[in-house]
């Protein structure tokens, strides 16, 4: 017996130190395989709690997303009254109507802007710091809006909060793919849409409650939160073994793994898909290598359709959808509601999308978006051509909440999913970077012309404008891909290089 715990002593001893012998921290017992103990397992305790605090993030972005609906009705109260009499020194009654296009839309230009220059900062500093840079702002925007005693330092607030929504639209889906096993990526890729429809939900529920500044000062909360969390994880293994620091990247993939995986063959892996890959990718090679050429190709319209669904047109007719269908509801109380529904929906979503798959999730929810778009465009053709629809008026809230329900569980969360998957890690901090570029500009272009088109083309034109991009989007996910769950990163590269 004794013979062998010297041998297996010996074993343990020699591939700790063979792991990277020319490392001095190699030898830490942390890197330990226990290989011929027949105990490898993994742990994915610490891959959702990892994943979970850096969507911190997004339930920082929700929060900014959604905090003009509850506060620019109290920016427009008509009275003497400030809206917190302690904290700000904006008189309502300054607040104007080009001052709310400003407050509402320097969110999307921010975020436009700061998303570009995380994909470099990513790559020179590492995913975990520049989520830790990226995280500074949003504290300084809400501390800037809690105590803004001017126009001017909402705009400033405003367009801050707008970077950091950028920045972590980029870091957060990669730092998640960098991390996650093969078997639950899919479920960890979902969580940061799902942890923005409750930054969203929170500010629909406490800003029905509560004056604006001290709605302002709770979303601080999250932040700083997020900063505190941010320094007890990891860097990802994938940066680590990019910058050739082999144990490191054993040792990160010891604490979100577990002690007891098989570190070595996980390593390896990274490093072979590293291998097939430039470790200093110009900016040119996204588009001259087919297959980063195709994801970002991909990556964009899922985007560009995500946006040009309409779910930003349907949610600002919540309020009288709700009313056609004879509810007395306020508009609060609507926009909980909807709120409710996105997070039950989009948690449904990470439950499914590992046993359902990404393809068929996108094609149920385009189909039946685009069926409740069309739907409600013939509804709204039939107000306002002055036919009685009373009788009808359950049918739109049907629809709308059909729609939201799909939504949430398809071309909300996935194409933030696939925009990981999709890239290898040599070009995937810029291509990331350029999605998310173009979905915001997508967001700015849908809300700065969807007033136009009310104006010009009627309610039933618009919505069957974007049952038009639906119907699109089903034809293109049914014909142009193919399902990427379970498949590893080389896998899905020779589907997108045509190999």
């Amino acid at each position: 017996m004794d013979s062998d715990k010297v041998v297996r002593a010996m074993a343990r001893w020699w591939q700790t130190v063979s792991q990277e012998d020319t490392d001095v921290t190699s030898h830490n017992p942390m890197l330990y395989d226990p290989l011929q103990d027949g105990i490898v397992k993994t742990s994915k305790t610490r891959q959702y709690l990892a994943a979970l605090v850096v969507c911190l993030g997004a339930v920082a972005a929700g929060t900014a997303l959604a905090w003009t609906s509850p506060v620019l009705p109290q920016l427009s109260y008509s009275n003497t009254t400030t809206a917190n009499a302690t904290h700000s020194l904006v008189n309502a009654t300054t607040v104007s109507n080009a001052t709310h296009t400003w407050v509402s839309s320097l969110l999307a230009i921010g975020a436009f802007l700061g998303a570009l220059p995380t994909g470099y900062i990513a790559d020179a500093i590492g995913r975990r710091y520049t989520a830790l840079a990226m995280d500074v702002p949003f504290i300084l925007a809400w501390l800037s809006i809690s105590f803004a005693n001017s126009a001017g330092w909402l705009y400033f607030g405003r367009f801050l909060i707008g970077i950091s929504t950028g920045s972590f639209c980029v870091v957060a889906p990669m730092y998640i793919s960098e991390i996650a096993e093969t078997s639950i990526r899919g479920s960890l890729g979902t969580l940061f849409q799902l942890l923005l429809t409750m930054g969203i939900l929170f500010v629909y529920i406490v800003g029905s409650l509560v004056s604006w500044t001290t709605l302002s000062m709770l979303c601080l909360l999250v932040p700083i939160l997020l900063f505190f969390g941010m320094l007890m994880l990891p860097e990802t293994p994938v940066y680590l073994l990019k910058k050739g620091r082999r144990a490191d990247a054993a040792l990160s993939l010891k604490w979100l793994w577990g002690r007891y995986c098989d570190s070595r063959s996980a390593i390896q892996v990274i490093q072979n898909d590293l291998d097939q890959t430039s470790a200093d990718a110009s900016f040119l090679d996204l588009f001259s290598n087919r297959g980063a050429r195709n994801g970002l190709v991909i990556s964009m319209l899922l985007m560009f359709f995500q946006q040009f669904s309409g779910i930003n047109a349907v949610i600002f007719y919540t309020e009288s959808i709700f009313e056609s269908a004879g509810s007395s509801l306020s508009a609060s109380i609507s926009s909980i509601i909807v709120g409710i529904v996105q997070v039950i929906m989009t948690l449904t979503s990470s439950l499914l999308i590992e046993r359902a798959g990404r393809k068929i999730l996108l094609l149920f929810s385009s189909t039946v978006m685009t069926i409740c778009l069309a739907i409600l465009g013939a509804y709204f053709d039939m107000k306002e051509s002055g036919k009685e629809v009373s009788h009808i008026g359950w049918l739109p809230l049907l629809c709308m909440v059909l729609f939201i329900i799909t939504f949430s569980v398809g071309y909300g969360p996935i194409p933030w999913l696939m925009m990981g998957e999709l890239f290898m890690p040599d070009v995937r901090a810029t291509a990331v970077a350029l999605t998310v570029m173009v979905n915001w500009l997508c967001v700015f272009v849908v809300t700065k012309c969807f007033g136009f088109m009310i104006t010009d083309w009627g309610s039933d034109m618009t919505f069957w404008f974007f049952a038009g991009c639906m119907a699109l989007a089903t034809i293109y996910v049914a014909l142009a891909l193919v399902e990427t769950k379970g498949k590893t990163s080389s896998e899905i590269q020779t589907w997108l290089s045509g190999r």
